[in-house]
């Protein structure tokens, strides 16, 4: 099989040649930056020194290049927004010095010049005359998002002021989209992971807007959250105007790309702790899958996609509710959060959604394990999750920062050992 077939045999619950593998597809299945050059340099793709590109610089992801792909042998491949996170654009590649001494190419927007203290501040669309909207501690390895909550008047809120950042699709990213569909579906035979953004309802990581210059609205995360109860009408207008859009712009997107794409990635949002979720279920059945539901079943109706899901944490309590929403996906599979056991998860919800991630704990065994643990678990990951299909092989969440590069190693080793049907 090719990629592109190999995933959409996993996506039907078939089992394909092999377990597919993803790395680098989404923001929440890639790789630190620096974590991406000692595996490159392990591997002898680069000479020593040869910075590597930092394609999402909030989470400072780096860039998955298919000379990588082909090495580990990944079967998905990203195709979403040519802007990064803080609303400046990946292009006029400049180098800079990571923390620990990675060296990488960062966009032209970003900015390298350290506080006094030795942080590293960033600024919406790169606009140093603005107020910095991130901050990477010195000696840091990711920028958190600085919250700018002005005063408001609860008589005064407008759900338009939550809204700023969901807005029509124009017409030269649905060009762009159009073009580079076309380019990765007949330039390679890996299956298309979309990411248009948009339909993340309550992702707790946008609702800060750092793209923004002068956020309007709720931006505080946890006056946000306070306000999913305390002003749900008002979310719930932000809701269903987000919706509107996303659904349009979706309409509009699949106009162009069509069948090109495999899988949609709908929703980032957080429910779970690593204890239990952290909102009730009828919380969620409320305010959140009534709008998930829309999505997923105008996806089902129009496409052949299908519909992806991102909640860290706890969450085996929401499973049925997800697999009610729609959703066909789902990512990370954390499987070092309380209740997450993943011989359980896969008897209860095998057959029903498709296991994205869950591979090897990126917490504990792939930091801090030594290489025979981190192929045991490989091993014993690939039975569960991958009887009769159904299971991409992912870490849980993004490769991070510090691991030991003889650990990268013994994983990618493991995925390759233990990846082809019939498993062993």
């Amino acid at each position: 099989m090719n990629s592109r077939e190999r995933i959409q045999c996993t996506l039907n619950h078939q089992e394909p040649d092999r377990v597919p593998l993803d790395l680098g597809a989404s923001p929440v299945t890639g790789m630190h930056v620096s974590s991406v050059y000692k595996l490159r340099q392990a591997l002898a793709l680069d000479p020593p020194g040869t910075p590597v590109k930092v394609v999402e610089p909030y989470q400072m992801l780096g860039e998955i290049q298919p000379d990588l792909m082909d090495a580990l042998g990944v079967d998905v491949i990203g195709l979403g927004s040519r802007s990064t996170m803080f609303g400046f654009p990946l292009d006029n590649w400049k180098p800079w010095t990571f923390f620990d001494g990675t060296p990488v190419l960062v966009p032209g927007d970003f900015n390298t010049l350290p506080e006094p203290n030795g942080d590293i501040l960033m600024y919406p669309e790169g606009d140093r005359s603005a107020q910095p909207s991130g901050r990477m501690p010195a000696g840091g390895f990711y920028f958190d998002a600085i919250v700018r909550q002005y005063h408001f008047d609860d008589n005064q809120l407008d759900p338009a002021d939550n809204l700023e950042e969901f807005q029509p699709i124009s017409t030269d990213e649905l060009a762009y989209y159009d073009a580079e569909a076309n380019r990765l579906f007949t330039q390679t035979d890996k299956a298309i992971l979309g990411n248009f953004g948009g339909t993340g309802f309550g992702d707790i990581a946008l609702v800060p807007a750092i793209q923004l210059k002068d956020p309007r609205g709720i931006r505080d995360m946890e006056e946000w959250y306070m306000s999913t109860v305390t002003r749900r009408d008002y979310v719930w207008q932000v809701f269903e105007k987000q919706c509107e859009i996303g659904l349009e712009n979706l309409q509009r997107i699949y106009e162009r790309v069509g069948e090109k794409i495999s899988v949609l990635y709908v929703s980032g949002a957080d429910f779970g702790t690593q204890n239990g979720p952290f909102i009730s279920l009828k919380a969620y059945r409320d305010l959140y899958q009534p709008f998930h539901k829309i999505i997923n079943t105008w996806v089902h109706q129009h496409t052949g996609w299908k519909t992806f899901i991102h909640s860290c944490g706890s969450v085996v309590r929401l499973y049925p509710d997800f697999i009610e929403a729609g959703f066909d996906v789902f990512n990370p599979v954390q499987t070092s959060a309380a209740g997450m056991d993943p011989q359980t998860l896969a008897d209860q919800f095998g057959d029903q959604i498709t296991f994205w991630g869950g591979g090897v704990d990126t917490q504990h065994t792939l930091p801090f394990g030594t290489p025979e643990e981190i192929r045991d678990q490989v091993r014993q990951r690939m039975q569960i999750f991958g009887r009769g299909g159904g299971f991409v092989f992912n870490p849980i969440h993004n490769v991070q920062a510090g691991v030991p590069v003889g650990n990268l190693m013994a994983l990618y080793a493991a995925v390759d050992e233990f990846r082809a049907y019939p498993l062993q």
